[in-house]
């Protein structure tokens, strides 16, 4: 049998006093004598009373909670962002609700009416794959309550974005495969309509436009950029008549599954193939070769989402505009795509 749980009115019959007193000795209200206050909360303690934060919001229009969506929490990058963000919100004394959408459009429209229904105070995103349709996202706008996106973020939806610079990130990662003297480079990329892919995408082609190295529509290939995906689509590449001689995958699970399927063909790497990722995942040192991966400063960007969501939850007059915030991406080179260095050995 579930224990019945304690409310303000039990502490007060306890102790023989209103329950209005056991709120303001709860809340330290200065006309609540010390010694009552004190006897308020042993009682409390002993009954494992805990304050209905719902009722507390409905008073006070706070409920001192954020909630996140992200694609996936098993992600080194989304876990360590969530990590920083959850650091800096604790300090202001809120709390974080995590959902997830698994990628999912649907699900994410859940966890948006979960979320709004819980009447937290601000609500921070990145969007999934399948999401087109901005239309829930207006609804949070509607509600008044801030709205903050990071990482995969829609100029559409027209409120603070946070990331990176993913059109510099694939000119970078072009460049340094060009310094390693590829000439054929491959792009296993993330779904088009998707901001950031997009720009990666249109990075990767200008970047190649700009060192007059071929556009070859089969050298680029969209997909989910799971391992599964990293695996198919490498090979796919492997069929062509002419193989490319590096790749660059948007996401490192799919230069993860890439790696494998060079591996079981004997393909060397990187000196038949160069490989480059994107995240910095952890397993990208680990592995053999270690894996040449953007890093996205993760930990500042968890901070700074952090920040412009309590901005606007304190901002009185909060009204939604675009407004980025844009960090530089930084390549961490490794094994993977030190072609040179290769051909020294």
């Amino acid at each position: 049998m579930l224990k019945k749980k304690t409310t303000i009115k039990d502490i007060a019959n306890v102790l023989n006093i209103t329950p209005s007193a056991v709120s303001r000795a709860l809340h330290n209200h200065p006309r609540i004598s010390d010694k009552t206050k004190a006897a308020v909360k042993k009682v409390a303690r002993e009954l494992e009373y805990q304050p209905n934060h719902l009722a507390s919001a409905l008073r006070s229009g706070k409920s001192k909670l954020i909630g996140i969506i992200v694609a996936k929490t098993n992600s080194y990058f989304f876990s360590s962002v969530m990590e920083s963000i959850e650091k800096e919100l604790n300090k202001e004394g809120y709390n974080l609700i995590i959902t997830q959408s698994n990628e999912s459009y649907e699900k994410e429209c859940r966890n948006i009416d979960a979320l709004l229904q819980t009447q937290v105070d601000g609500i921070i995103a990145s969007l999934a794959n399948e999401t087109v349709n901005f239309d829930y996202y207006q609804k949070i706008k509607q509600n008044g309550i801030p709205l903050v996106l990071f990482d995969r973020g829609e100029n559409d939806i027209g409120v603070d974005y946070i990331g990176i610079d993913d059109y510099a990130s694939s000119n970078i990662i072009v460049n340094h495969l060009v310094e390693q003297g590829c000439k054929r480079i491959a792009h296993i990329a993330g779904y088009g309509h998707t901001r950031i892919y997009q720009n990666r995408i249109r990075g990767y082609k200008d970047a190649l436009r700009k060192h007059k190295l071929p556009e070859d529509d089969a050298l680029l290939l969209e997909s989910s950029l799971t391992i599964e995906d990293g695996r198919a689509k490498m090979t796919e590449l492997l069929k062509l008549p002419e193989l490319p001689d590096a790749v660059y995958a948007a996401g490192d699970y799919a230069a993860l599954g890439a790696l494998q399927v060079m591996q079981e063909h004997n393909i060397k790497v990187p000196e038949q193939i160069a490989l480059v990722g994107f995240s910095n995942e952890p397993f990208t040192s680990l592995v053999t070769p270690p894996i040449t991966s953007i890093y996205q400063h993760n930990k500042e960007i968890g901070k700074l989402v952090a920040q412009q969501v309590l901005l606007r939850i304190n901002d009185e007059n909060y009204k939604p505009v675009l407004h980025k915030l844009i960090l530089e991406p930084e390549l961490i080179i490794r094994d993977s795509s030190r072609v040179l260095d290769s051909k020294k050995a």
